[in-house]
């Protein structure tokens, strides 16, 4: 199969460039579905890369603005966690990570687009993208990996995601040193593209400000 070609978005012209995001996308996906995501990231001041391979994450990282951070979606989730382990990033954004299943998933196209979004926009986008792969998010994801990042990652999961367990998404985040985990409401399996997407990149946002910050806490204090 023929490696995507990265996909970039990038801050306006004269704003602050605030760190990099390699973005990695799940199975059937390429880079050029996440243009929403990767906009409001660059809006907000950060570097944005979605890529489709190992190789393309190295050559994003060398000599990107710090923090650097590897934000992936199912597939590309366990992909971000795993170099995590092995590449000099600064935290990872895992989303709908593909641990486990309640229920045997519908496997006919219908089927799979309900799973997948229930965002109208991103629905049309699915139905009529020819590069997507149909039927692929069905197939068998690769496993965690035994070696698990120290370093801070935010663990996204829809809560009526049918593909991946938000139970198993959670215990994950439990298990890591530096885990956190938030549960979408009524979010989806491609919960970065989901009903909900302005706040979960807001969220993707306060991570990344978070860690700007030093990781001395949280930057809005609630309360």
């Amino acid at each position: 199969m023929t490696r995507a070609t990265p996909a970039r978005w990038t801050p306006a012209e004269g704003v602050t460039v605030r760190g990099t995001v390699v973005l990695l996308p799940g199975r059937g996906e390429h880079p050029g579905l996440y243009g929403r995501l990767g906009a409001r990231l660059a809006a907000d001041g950060y570097r944005v890369a979605a890529v489709s391979s190992a190789d393309d994450v190295a050559a994003e990282l060398r000599g990107g603005p710090v923090p650097v951070v590897l934000l992936g979606s199912d597939t590309g989730a366990v992909r971000a966690v795993t170099l995590a382990a092995e590449l000099p990033v600064h935290a990872v954004v895992a989303a709908g990570l593909p641990l486990s299943a309640d229920a045997p998933p519908d496997r006919s196209w219908a089927g799979e687009l309900d799973a997948r979004t229930a965002c109208p926009v991103h629905r049309t986008l699915l139905d009529t993208d020819d590069r997507l792969r149909r039927g692929a998010l069905h197939e068998e994801p690769a496993d965690i990996p035994a070696v698990l990042p120290l370093t801070p990652v935010l663990v996204l999961h829809g809560e009526a995601d049918v593909i991946a367990s938000p139970k198993a998404a959670r215990a994950f985040a439990e298990m890591l040193p530096a885990g956190q985990f938030v549960l979408v409401r009524g979010g989806r399996h491609d919960v970065l593209n989901d009903v909900d997407h302005r706040s979960v990149a807001a969220e993707v946002v306060q991570f990344l400000e978070w860690l700007r910050a030093g990781t001395r806490g949280p930057v809005l204090v609630r309360g």
